[in-house]
């Protein structure tokens, strides 16, 4: 009886069985570890600005996805009643601090060269990096088992 129920929630949570907001996780997820490897990437070549501007665009990317990742999530926590348990809440709060971290990251970015990245840009991309990674755990952990098939 309790497959069948989490059977019937799976089918209708999204596309593929997947929550809304799980479509564009990877992108945010992918574009702040990049903007950290691009920071990382600066410091050792000697300050090639390319890096920093690989930087800039990784961060801009990641905010528009993470930002529309985070509207269908409130769609998704909204609609679906067993997603609105504390880990639920958890990862929305948690993406809503990643991306206001991650913007004031991307206006440290925006200045020039080796004030872009060394102490403060480094850091938060670092923390940005984290934070991102531990919201698609807490967000993908769910004990409901949505997000894959049973």
């Amino acid at each position: 009886m309790a497959d069948e129920a989490v059977e019937r929630t799976v089918a209708r949570v999204g596309v593929a069985g997947h929550p809304y907001s799980s479509l564009l996780l990877p992108v945010p997820i992918v574009c702040f570890v990049g903007a950290l490897l691009t920071d990382v990437a600066y410091q050792n070549s000697g300050g090639n600005l390319i890096w920093v501007n690989f930087s800039a665009w990784l961060l801009a990317a990641g905010l528009l996805f993470g930002v529309i990742a985070a509207i269908l999530m409130i769609i998704d926590l909204a609609r679906l009643p067993q997603l609105r348990g504390w880990w639920g809440w958890a990862s929305f709060a948690l993406l809503i601090v990643t991306l206001v971290l991650e913007l004031i990251n991307s206006f440290v970015h925006a200045r020039d060269g080796w004030t872009a990245v060394a102490g403060a840009g480094l850091i938060l991309s670092a923390v940005g990096a984290v934070l991102i990674m531990s919201y698609g755990w807490l967000w993908h952990e769910s004990r409901y088992g949505l997000g894959v098939r049973p």
